[in-house]
């Protein structure tokens, strides 16, 4: 997405592929201890055997290494229930740049002694230190997991409803995320995927996840009853069995899937207030008109985290002109984060400064001389390319 993990002049790429073992799991308090380069995916699968689920879930789960994960500070689908890997990581074995082994492997939920080093690392894309192991906190395996897939009149309504979700949901409420109508409009035209409710301006999915079925499904079907009788939602359908659970997430997780089968993609993923999440594709389709093929808006609703899309034919210099640095500076008007999820990397370091002032951007510099004199982990990545 950012280009974090590409090579673009002279690097070396190390791969911790090898070290993949787990070294340890409790099955009392959830905590999982493995080497940096286990997947994701076969991480889930070892702790819901023993009736616990990874704190963090995405796409790109099949391949996608935990020490990666942790790197990049990744976001996905449970973040609105779990929150970032900053919480839910406890400790971190890194080699600095020098060849030290940095051991704080802890496995303890509250240790108040002195600087918390491993935040430093969590999220630094690779270049203050080499993860090699991950101490995880993982959350118990929900006994009962509903999705419903809803369409909405107008993002006001979509707007509410998360209001009302909140509400009426509290506790069991694990995913709430949105799509507009050319996201359905792509997914089935690129990918044969039909819309399980009626043709909306917006469409919502909701995850409850808990520890009782009867009473979670009763309190969805009321959250259901009283957003379709306040014209919140103008239809709605719902599943409990997990071949339609998957098919309803396949709706919002194959969009960037249809996207890439429409033609060029500008991607951009920015954190907003959330009443003003949608405003920028609205000015986007006015400013762009006729030169782009699609602009659609689709995210996170729940944490603020729209990812922004514009589809043409083939990439065009004069289209990125209209769009950068345009999206950064509106992100920047509203106090938003020019990246969300998905990182600085390559791509986004120079426009860092929208986000944050000049005072961080020296200090992280100064971190990074600090731990790496000579700049020697993931080079030109990340930090501003000038001072």
């Amino acid at each position: 997405m950012v280009g974090g993990s590409v090579p673009v002049f002279d690097e070396i790429i190390l791969s911790t592929a090898l070290m993949n073992r787990v070294l340890s799991f409790h099955s009392v308090s959830g905590i999982l201890v493995c080497q940096a380069g286990c997947i994701l995916e076969e991480l889930s699968r070892y702790v819901e055997e023993r009736d616990f689920i990874m704190p963090l879930d995405l796409g790109a789960k099949g391949s996608c290494h935990i020490g990666g994960n942790v790197a990049t500070n990744a976001g996905g689908l449970r973040f609105l229930r779990y929150g970032s890997l900053h919480g839910t990581v406890l400790g971190l074995e890194v080699v600095l740049a020098d060849g030290t082994v940095l051991d704080c492997l802890t496995s303890l939920r509250k240790d108040n002694t002195g600087y918390d080093l491993k935040q430093l690392f969590i999220g630094s894309e690779g270049t203050l230190g080499v993860i090699t192991a991950v101490s995880i906190l993982c959350p118990p395996k929900p006994r009962a997991v509903n999705v419903a897939f809803l369409g909405c009149p107008g993002f006001a309504e979509v707007l509410q409803t998360f209001s009302t979700c909140k509400g009426m949901l509290g506790e069991i409420l694990s995913a709430f995320e949105f799509m507009d109508a050319e996201c359905m409009q792509l997914v089935g035209r690129h990918l044969h995927l039909a819309s399980p409710v009626q043709e909306s301006p917006f469409y919502v999915l909701i995850e409850t996840s808990g520890s009782n079925a009867g009473h979670d499904a009763e309190k969805l079907g009321s959250f259901l009853e009283h957003a379709l009788g306040s014209g919140l939602v103008t239809d709605g359908t719902m599943a409990t069995d997990q071949r339609k659970v998957k098919m309803l997430w396949a709706l919002r997780e194959r969009i960037t899937e249809a996207l890439s089968r429409d033609g060029y993609v500008y991607k951009y993923d920015v954190s907003l207030p959330v009443e003003r999440l949608y405003d920028i594709v609205t000015d986007l389709r006015a400013r762009l008109g006729p030169h782009a093929k699609h602009v659609v808006g689709y995210g996170h609703l729940g944490d603020g985290n729209l990812h922004l899309n514009v589809t043409a034919e083939a990439f065009s210099p004069s289209l990125l002109g209209a769009l950068e640095p345009h999206v950064y500076e509106w992100t920047a008007r509203q106090q938003g984060s020019v990246s969300a999820e998905h990182g600085v990397g390559f791509r986004k370091r120079d426009v860092l400064g929208y986000s944050k002032p000049h005072e961080a951007l020296k200090l992280m510099q100064q971190l990074k001389a600090l731990l790496d004199p000579k700049g020697i982990l993931n080079p030109y990545k990340t930090l501003p390319s000038q001072a």
